[in-house]
C-alpha cells in the first residue's frame, strides 16, 4: 500500500474562502489576465503566495481495495459538500461516435460497481444500450478530491429497478411516466399537461414503474483517485483490474 512520505509542515484546511468572488475587470488582480488577453471571468493562475498556503491533506490513500477507499472518500464528501455528494458526471458515446456527458446521481454501490437510474429511451439510455461502456467522475470541491471510473455497463434487473422505484416520491414516480426524456416538447406547457394526465390516471392507486424506466450499473475496470496538492503536484493513484485482481499504479500529475 502506498504511503505518502511525512510532511515537514502540516497545513490546516481552511475552506472559508472556497467561494471566492469573481474578479472584476480593472482590478489589480486582473492585470495578469489583461496582459495575456484572457477573459476576465477566468481566474488567474495562483501566485507563489497562494500556492504556499494551499493545503496538503497528508496520507489519503489508506486502503488497498478501491471500492472501500471510495466509500471512505464519499463518506467524507457527504459531511463536507453543500449538496449532492453523490452527483457524478456520466460520459457516454452516441451512435455517431461522439462523446456526451451529464450529471446524474449515484443510487447504489457494491463490490460489482456503481448503479444509477434513467429513462431507457433518453439520449443517455439509448447510448448505453447501444454502446455499453461509460466513464464516471466525482469531483468534490469541498475536499478537493476526485475519483474517476471507467468500465462496462450492464442493465439492472427488473426486481431491483422495481424496488428502487418504489422508494421514490410519488411526484418523481409520476414524472417518470410524464417525461419523454430528451425528446422535443411541442410547447412549453406540454410537460405540465402530461403530469396532470398521469396524476389523473393513477389517482388513488400506487404508481408502477414504467417499462421504459430502469437502471444501469457501471462495472469498473479502472478507478483513479486524485487529491489536490500544493503547486499542482497532485497525487494520483490508479487501480486497474488485471485477471480479476486490482493492480495499483502511481501516475504523474
Amino acid at each position: 500500500m502506498y504511503r505518502r512520505r511525512p510532511l515537514k509542515k502540516s497545513v490546516h484546511i481552511d475552506h472559508s474562502n472556497d467561494a471566492a468572488p469573481i474578479e472584476q475587470p480593472g482590478s489589480d488582480s486582473m492585470s495578469a489576465n489583461d496582459k495575456q488577453g484572457r477573459d476576465p471571468l477566468i481566474p488567474s493562475s495562483p501566485s507563489h503566495e497562494a500556492y504556499r498556503v494551499d493545503e496538503d491533506q497528508g496520507d489519503v490513500f489508506h486502503k488497498d481495495e478501491p471500492i472501500a477507499l471510495f466509500r471512505d472518500w464519499l463518506a467524507l464528501a457527504r459531511e463536507k459538500e453543500a449538496n449532492d455528494p453523490n452527483a457524478m458526471a456520466l460520459a457516454t458515446i452516441d451512435e455517431a461516435g461522439m462523446p456526451d456527458v451529464r450529471i446524474v446521481l449515484l443510487k447504489d454501490i457494491d463490490e460489482d460497481g456503481l448503479s444509477f437510474y434513467t429513462n431507457l429511451t433518453s439520449a443517455k439510455g439509448e447510448a448505453l444500450l447501444r454502446n455499453p461502456v461509460a466513464a464516471i467522475v466525482f469531483h468534490w470541491k469541498s475536499i478537493r478530491r476526485q475519483v474517476r471510473f471507467r468500465g462496462k455497463i450492464t442493465q439492472i434487473d427488473d426486481a431491483q429497478a422495481d424496488a428502487y422505484f418504489a422508494t421514490r416520491a410519488r411526484g418523481a414516480q409520476i414524472g417518470a411516466w410524464a417525461s419523454d426524456q430528451s425528446a422535443v416538447m411541442d410547447h412549453d406547457k406540454a410537460l405540465i399537461e402530461r403530469v396532470e394526465q398521469w396524476e389523473a390516471k393513477f389517482e388513488g392507486k400506487p404508481v408502477p414503474r414504467p417499462a421504459h424506466w430502469s437502471g444501469f450499473q457501471l462495472q469498473p475496470e479502472s478507478i483513479e483517485f486524485w487529491v489536490n496538492r500544493p503547486y499542482r503536484l497532485h497525487d494520483r493513484l490508479l487501480f486497474r483490474k488485471v485477471s480479476a485482481q486490482w493492480k495499483q499504479e502511481r501516475l504523474y500529475p
